[in-house]
């Protein structure tokens, strides 16, 4: 029976992959929680000899201060009369009888083990997977579930969803396949190795494979955006002026980028070269499409494109594919017009900014094309822009601009004094208890445009106001608030 138990433990740790040592230990815990059925409240521990693999049973007793349990504790005086050296914390082991296993105590020895062996086959999973995340893993495939797909990776397993499968992409029993590692998470039913050939890491590491001047750090991989078994786009840069980064990506006739292809089973893949500039960046994203025009604003993080009728298409894409890529790829929104659609939107917006001029700064249409060609299409534009972008406009001296900014601010502050309010009293800035005119300016800037929004603030999220100390401004917020009648 001892040869037995050391055999089993061998035949488990191999069967598991886990250590013997951890088997043996696993059924030490199973012997000690059975014995309970035998010694109740008895602290029990059992030994396997690791050479004969003899079954030994101790009672443990342990020294104590003061004894609460009589059975388990010994006092100082009785541990020295057992051995002079004990100490308070010292243990006495005394041999127990063997214990016969019944049907119910086997049937929880067998659990604890097998507890015990999930948790290591678990630790081991993640300690073998964990440091690869990122990677691309060759498995077998184990088998194949409601679409979802189970992969063999030799010390353990992994799962490819649906959503993580090519579309029109099947795996059958025994198939070998290549996946992009993408999470590995330690659950209580066991660690999962999560697959997938969808996600835009697989494009990454694919071409890191394939592509020396990548493993060399010649050329990087900036950006992916992947659209799963259609088309990928992929924005690389040089770190070395002697090498291109998109042809060695290509390769000698095309054979890197067909090898990333035939891998994705035909899935297109457009490599564009990056650059700091996002209006090249956004022409080069938009390929093969021919762009005209590009208007950038950086404050909406948008990017307009005008191309040409016949270009439009092409430009969008099936199903808008094109540009939702190069959305994507390029981090910006991305809004393509034709050219008639560009032109039409200018010269509403042009009419716009010359009837907001000639209204708001009393000047007359000239000066005010004049403005809007020099890049200013509104009163915000030029109430808040630096005093110096004014005067570099020929023949505007400083006395004319700070004049424009006056009336330009004046103008926005009358036209927002006063706020339509759902189920609140509409009051003007102004009409605030305490306001005055450079304070209402103020806070116009910032947003805070009549006494509904001041009365909403707090006075931490204003920011310094020349003039005015935070309770003034918090006196200014109360009497707002006694304004729009939150005390009625």
């Amino acid at each position: 029976m001892n040869a037995d138990m050391l055999q089993v433990a061998d035949a488990v740790a191999r069967e598991k992959s886990v250590e013997r040592e951890l088997v043996l230990e696993s059924m030490e815990q199973a012997l000690k929680t059975a014995a309970r059925r035998t010694y109740g409240t008895k602290v029990v521990e059992a030994k396997i000899d690791r050479v004969t693999g003899e079954i030994s049973l101790f009672h443990v007793r342990t020294v104590v201060e003061e004894v609460e349990d009589e059975e388990n504790e010994l006092s100082l005086e009785e541990g020295k009369a057992l051995d002079a050296a004990a100490d308070v914390e010292t243990s006495f082991r005394e041999p127990l009888a063997p214990i016969t296993l019944d049907r119910v105590a086997a049937q929880t020895a067998k659990q604890v083990i097998n507890q015990k062996i999930r948790e290591a086959e678990r630790a081991r999973v993640v300690a073998e997977y964990e440091p690869r995340v990122g990677e691309i893993v060759v498995g077998i495939v184990k088998r194949v579930e409601r679409g979802n797909v189970y992969v063999d990776l030799g010390r353990g397993e992994g799962v490819m969803y649906r959503e993580d499968l090519l579309p029109r992409e099947s795996f059958r029993q025994g198939d070998r396949v290549r996946t992009y590692l993408r999470e590995v998470r330690n659950q209580p039913k066991g660690a999962l190795v999560y697959l997938s050939r969808a996600d835009a890491g697989m494009v990454l590491k694919l071409f890191e494979q394939e592509v020396p001047e990548i493993q060399d750090n010649l050329v990087a991989i900036q950006a992916i955006a992947r659209d799963p078994g259609s088309r990928s786009k992929i924005a690389v840069v040089s770190t070395d002026v002697g090498v291109d980064p998109v042809g060695a990506c290509v390769g000698m006739r095309g054979s890197r980028v067909q090898a990333v292809v035939n891998e994705l089973h035909g899935e297109k893949v457009d490599i564009i070269e990056w650059t700091e500039d996002p209006a090249a960046f956004v022409v080069n994203a938009l390929a093969p499409a021919e762009i005209e025009r590009v208007l950038v604003d950086e404050d909406s993080g948008s990017i307009e494109v005008a191309v040409a009728e016949d270009q439009l298409a092409i430009a969008i894409g099936r199903r808008g594919q094109n540009v939702r890529l190069a959305s994507e790829l390029t981090g910006w929104n991305v809004e393509i017009m034709t050219l008639g659609d560009e032109k039409q939107k200018r010269e509403e917006e042009v009419a716009v900014a010359k009837e907001a001029f000639i209204g708001g700064l009393d000047i007359d249409e000239d000066f005010s094309l004049l403005l809007i060609a020099e890049g200013f299409m509104s009163l915000s534009d030029l109430a808040y822009c630096a005093i110096d972008e004014l005067t570099a406009v020929e023949g505007i001296e400083e006395e004319l601009a700070q004049e424009l900014q006056k009336r330009a601010r004046n103008s926005l502050l009358d036209s927002a004094l006063e706020e339509e309010g759902e189920g609140k009293k509409a009051v003007a800035l102004l009409d605030v208890k305490g306001m005055t005119r450079e304070i209402a300016e103020a806070l116009s800037a910032q947003g805070l445009v009549s006494a509904n929004a001041l009365a909403d603030a707090a006075s931490d999220e204003i920011e310094a106001i020349e003039g005015a100390d935070e309770a003034q401004l918090n006196d200014l917020i109360i009497a707002a608030r006694e304004a729009c009648g939150w005390f009625d």
